[in-house]
């Protein structure tokens, strides 16, 4: 899926900056890294999609656990809005993913 601007940028709503951290213990940074990531894996968040596009990812913090971050995309810029550990799902997903890309 090739929805992500080039280069790279993030934008943080002034609201909603510190909420991963305060809630599911993840911090920007984090989010932010498993874009990076070759293995991650994107997906169109269609349910949550009503008033804007939403995209899922899937992938490896530096802590090694699997995250999942709903972002958008607005001018140009990748707005993250949440990210938390994936549940048990999402983590199957990611493995067997990964594990046939081997």
């Amino acid at each position: 899926m090739d929805i992500i601007p080039e280069p790279l940028k993030f934008e943080w709503d002034k609201g909603n900056i510190d909420k991963n951290v305060k809630k599911h213990g993840i911090t920007n940074e984090n989010a932010e890294k498993i874009f990076l990531e070759e293995k991650s894996i994107f997906s169109e968040d269609i349910k949550h999609s009503k008033i804007e596009k939403r995209y899922q990812i899937l992938g490896e913090s530096r802590k090694g656990q699997v995250l999942s971050v709903v972002f958008t995309i607005r001018n140009e810029k990748v707005r993250i809005i949440s990210a938390r550990q994936a549940n048990q799902k999402e983590r199957k997903l990611y493995e067997t993913k990964n594990k046939k890309t081997k």
